[in-house]
């Protein structure tokens, strides 16, 4: 029998039991659909994560303390104190780092902040100037603090419109006296809305000196972390390097593996948020890749069924003619039509899924979140689909095909 004919045939025998093949084509769509939900919106997620990055500029250094972690068990590491302000006067050293032309510390908190009769928590950022030039996010009413507000520790903030909204309402809070723990501060400028930029949702920001948020909030000496700009894109590595060594020579550390700090570039952030997340959409697949298992036993014992209710019909078949491959090819035809069906519907509903969490993510929560549909997740879901088909519809295929000509003839 030629492929034409199988075709023909497996198509009839599907369309004559409906109701049996959209009830075996359920798990696949289910399995498909969430394979590429999941692949989607991990993709968009990991998008908008390095477009925040790249917001940075490709001159940015970022040093933390700990050990660049490896694992969950290492994690903790990157709130050790091991950042010094000695090692900000060293960075600051040409001698030392000839390739470094601006340098922030940051410390940073999530702290109760007060005005009148409310009350908030948010991220407060104790910085510098050089924080506003790398986000590109001047204040747009008043002013940012100077380089002498951080040396004489002066109590001002600058803050984003969604904290002069929570605690001022509709009055402006340029002037303003707010309380941030038990320290009162004037707000001496206001930044646009902006939203996400970087690392940063400026809206939600609060930014103070940061030898202020050392002192007065934190009660700290160390810094959580360094913001480093190159003078060029050219001199990142060589800046890199210099920073390191700066670093282990104020620490006494001469063995690398020993650092008690870590130095990103923009390429490091990436290459670590795209092994991150491909390793999360990868494991989320693998549990929505349980449903086509349980899909592909649905179709194994449908099928079986379908074997022995068309008993008769193979018996026939083989008595006009039909040998046993045409009866196997078939029905393997017919278990392979319709995960491929399965998959392609779930392809689709997939993918209609995805473009509505990025529409709600976007308008609703104003992420930014772009839908991102890979092609390489439809091909999978197709390929995917279509063996588990071929593989499940196997066996039942075999025993349709062994049957016996004449026995199957008898069959009630």
């Amino acid at each position: 029998m030629t492929w034409p004919n199988l075709f023909r045939t497996a198509r009839r025998n599907l369309l004559a039991n409906r109701s049996r093949s959209l009830l075996t084509l359920l798990g696949i769509v289910i399995g498909i659909t969430a394979i590429i939900l999941v692949m989607s919106v991990g993709h968009g997620a990991e998008e908008l994560i390095l477009n925040q990055i790249r917001g940075l500029g490709s001159r940015t250094i970022i040093v933390e303390p700990g050990r660049e972690p490896s694992g969950p068990s290492s994690f903790a590491e990157i709130f050790t104190d091991s950042l010094k302000p000695k090692d900000l006067a060293a960075l600051k050293n040409p001698a030392k780092v000839p390739g470094l032309i601006g340098i922030t510390p940051n410390v940073i908190q999530v702290v109760p902040i007060a005005s009148r009769d409310e009350s908030i928590r948010t991220s407060v950022i104790g910085s510098a100037d050089l924080l506003v030039e790398i986000l590109d996010v001047y204040p747009a009413k008043g002013n940012f603090f100077t380089k002498e507000d951080i040396r004489q520790k002066t109590a001002v903030a600058v803050i984003g419109v969604e904290v002069e909204k929570k605690l001022f309402g509709n009055d402006s809070a340029l002037g303003q006296k707010l309380r941030i723990k038990d320290r009162t501060f004037r707000v001496i400028g206001l930044f646009p809305a902006k939203g996400q930029v970087a690392l940063f949702n400026v809206d939600d920001l609060v930014v103070v000196p940061y030898s202020t948020a050392q002192e007065y909030l934190f009660g700290i000496s160390h810094f959580n972390s360094f913001i480093i700009q190159a003078a060029s894109e050219a001199l990142v590595s060589r800046t890199v390097n210099d920073i390191k060594l700066t670093l282990r020579e104020n620490h006494g550390i001469t063995d690398p593996a020993k650092d008690d700090f870590h130095v990103m570039t923009q390429a490091d952030v990436v290459d670590r948020v795209g092994t991150i997340t491909g390793v999360l959409t990868a494991l989320l697949v693998s549990v929505a890749a349980i449903s086509l298992l349980v899909g592909g036993i649905g179709i194994m014992n449908i099928m079986l069924v379908a074997v022995t209710e068309r008993t008769r019909e193979i018996g026939l078949r083989k008595a006009l003619g039909a040998t046993n491959r045409d009866i196997l090819y078939q029905f393997l035809l017919e278990a392979v039509l319709l995960t491929a069906l399965g998959g392609l519907i779930g392809i689709i509903l997939g993918a209609l899924l995805a473009l509505a969490a990025a529409l709600i993510l976007n308008q609703i929560v104003s992420l930014g979140w772009q839908f991102a549909f890979p092609v390489s997740a439809a091909v999978l879901g197709l390929v995917v689909s279509g063996l588990v088909g071929l593989t499940f519809g196997i066996y039942p295929a075999r025993r349709a095909a062994q049957k016996n000509p004449i026995e199957a003839l008898r069959y009630e």
